[in-house]
């Protein structure tokens, strides 16, 4: 095709020197242009130089290219060298690798392929989700496989197999699965219904890891002491969603587990009292479950507690106290309302007032979540109590909650009145206030942080949904003076951002609550 090749101009010649300055005959013939005739035709390498301009403006010839000869479609293609299957060559380590990510249907038609490949399949750590074995009924086809395959079993999700009508054989399976040395487990009940107990056969699974329960009915634990026929010794993860269970069938699994991180409790009916001793646990949290204490006893590897939205029992509040807890560095939510909590550092209980000492402090924590009513005036009073029991906070969440009744909004001047808050001051990097709905109060607190804090950096405010417009949010925090340069985020049409189970036990230690990156204005 054709293509461009662009033109350039050469400096040009000066001219040939005029007759009288060559001392010419002018009586000699001249040539074409004037010139000597002997001197008319230039030199070839002249003549090459002066057209080189006009060659550049034809593309170069190019020759076509010849013309492949069609195969007849009788005679096969050569076989290329790398037809050869490079695959079934690789170590028996990465087959077993390669099957046991695959589905379980996919896994076991491996064995198809070649004689290389009929014993990768059951010497594979397998894989094995309910949900693969459709359209195929699950039971019969889980226990052809779980009979089938010895072991042992990497993960095994059991989401649609667990019926009233299979409730017969869920025991021999976890058996199968406990002979079969299961490492992660997730069982869900199909019931729906509260007499789906949990089968006993799962306290004796020795070499679990990761185990998962939601919806089941514990069992009695008062008959199963831990010993070392029920224990879980190398179990790291629990995770217990809408599980009718008390309190001490929760002290019977961490007594039972010496090496868990994780703890999850999601939807618990039951009143809950949570006391932790426990030399490897690293996070935990609660959400939407009924707590009557959470109490951090002994805990020295403990960095995370987050307790999410949760009930308080009728006329009753939830206690939340810290003891030994040096790694604690995330603590959430603290509802400020002595109604649903108290907070209790070193035998001291924090109100509004309370002087702070060293034995009240918790020095570790740097991100902090508080729930406040700013339209409860003795709600609001406690921030600055409760601020002095943690000194080095340099991410503060800050939800606004709401309140069917208002009993006095705090201003400006309580904020400043309040005496100096050190870690306001001279800690806090980042604010995230949430739900905020442009009332006076919160205004008030939001200009006393923003002109106290020296070190903030960044905050970002998430509209309530339909209680105020942006626009006039921007108009009056933009006239809010600064104690230094603060980029300032508008977050509209935003849910609260409470993080979940995969966020919150992720490690090392991130802001749980604020992983999305908004874009910020500076004002």
């Amino acid at each position: 095709g054709s293509h461009f090749v662009p033109l350039l101009f050469r400096r040009p010649c000066s001219a040939p020197p005029s007759d009288a300055a060559a001392g010419a005959d002018p009586g000699r013939p001249r040539g074409r242009h004037g010139g000597r005739a002997h001197a008319a035709r230039a030199s070839p390498r002249r003549q090459a130089r002066d057209l080189r301009p006009l060659a550049l403006l034809h593309p170069p010839h190019r020759p076509r290219p010849a013309r492949l000869r069609r195969r007849s479609p009788l005679r096969p293609p050569p076989r290329p060298d790398d037809a050869v299957d490079r695959v079934s060559r690789l170590p028996d380590a990465l087959l077993r690798g390669i099957v046991s990510l695959l589905p379980v249907k996919d896994a076991a038609r491996t064995a198809a392929l070649s004689r290389r490949w009929r014993g990768v399949w059951r010497s594979a750590p397998l894989v094995l989700a309910d949900a693969d074995l459709s359209p195929s009924p699950a039971a019969s086809a889980l226990s052809r496989v779980l009979g089938a395959h010895p072991g042992p079993f990497r993960c095994v999700h059991l989401t649609s197999s667990c019926t009233e009508e299979s409730g017969h054989l869920l025991a021999p399976w976890l058996q199968l699965l406990a002979a079969k040395a299961v490492q992660e487990l997730v069982l869900v009940s199909s019931w729906f219904s509260l007499d789906a107990v949990l089968p006993a056969a799962v306290f004796g699974m020795a070499t679990l890891t990761r185990l998962h329960l939601r919806l089941w009915k514990f069992p009695d634990t008062a008959g199963l002491p831990p010993g070392p026929g029920v224990s879980f010794p190398n179990l790291r993860e629990l995770g217990l969603c809408s599980v009718l269970m008390e309190t001490r069938d929760l002290d019977f699994m961490l007594d039972s587990s010496p090496v868990l991180e994780t703890l999850f409790i999601e939807g618990n009916l039951f009143t809950l009292r949570l006391r932790f001793v426990s030399q490897s646990l690293r996070c935990v949290q609660i959400i939407g479950s009924f707590l009557e204490e959470i109490f951090v006893v002994n805990a020295p590897r403990l960095e995370r507690l987050i307790n999410l939205e949760g009930w308080t029992p009728h006329g009753g509040c939830t206690k939340v106290k810290i003891g030994h807890a040096p790694k604690l560095q995330l603590l959430a939510y603290l509802q400020l309302d002595a109604g649903n909590h108290v907070l209790e550092v070193g035998n001291t209980i924090i109100k509004a007032g309370t002087r702070v000492s060293p034995r009240t402090m918790v020095s570790s924590v740097t991100v902090l979540a508080l729930d406040v009513r700013f339209g409860v005036r003795n709600d609001a009073k406690m921030i600055p109590s409760l601020l002095r029991c943690f000194p080095n906070v340099e991410t503060l969440h800050i939800k606004s909650g709401k309140c069917d009744l208002s009993t006095g909004k705090l201003n400006l001047k309580f904020w400043h009145d309040s005496g100096t808050v050190e870690c306001v001051r001279s800690c806090v990097k980042r604010l995230i206030f949430h739900d905020f709905r442009g009332d006076r109060s919160e205004l008030a607190f939001l200009k006393y942080f923003v002109e106290t804090a020296s070190v903030l950096k960044q905050v970002v405010i998430l509209l309530s949904a339909g209680s105020t417009s942006a626009e006039e949010v921007h108009s009056k925090v933009a006239k809010f003076k600064r104690a230094g340069e603060i980029s300032v985020a508008l977050v509209t049409g935003c849910s609260d951002l409470q993080g979940r189970y995969k966020r919150g036990s992720e490690f090392p230690l991130g802001d749980f609550f604020f992983l999305l990156k908004f874009p910020s204005a500076n004002y």
